[in-house]
């Protein structure tokens, strides 16, 4: 299968616990990224993203200060940043919750927990899609 992603970009991982950030961390690592870096909640995520350039975000729903849901929303309202592809992560497997992501603007969406195929598929679906393929 052809990789419509680009392994050098960096990748921001948000999510309020940092084991699973870490994991996420690995995960793409066996993907083949390189440059990865983490936020505790979604306020320093938008910081990470005023200061750098970040080609995906991997996000958590549910975390303090600024929800997954709310820096999705203000990643899209900000011209910078607002067709930066978003993978939101959640234990929120509900479909309401799916069709609030979908309306905020979402790429993608993986429930948890998840396999590293999982999230890899995810990752080049959105990369895939947004080649035009």
């Amino acid at each position: 299968m052809a990789s419509y992603i680009d392994f050098g970009m960096k990748v921001l991982v948000a999510d309020d616990f940092a084991t699973m950030r870490k994991i996420i961390r690995n995960i793409l690592k066996q993907i083949g990224f390189e440059d990865i870096v983490e936020a505790e909640d979604g306020n320093a995520a938008l910081q990470v993203l005023k200061s750098e350039k970040v080609g995906l975000v991997v996000t958590d729903w549910n975390m303090p200060n600024l929800s997954g849901i709310e820096l999705l929303e203000k990643i899209r309202q900000n011209p910078q940043t607002r067709d930066l592809p978003v993978l939101m992560v959640t234990a929120e497997g509900l479909k309401e919750n799916v069709v609030i992501a979908v309306k905020a603007g979402v790429n993608n969406y993986v429930v948890k927990p998840f396999t590293a195929e999982t999230l890899q598929e995810k990752i080049e679906a959105i990369f895939k899609k947004l080649a035009g393929a």
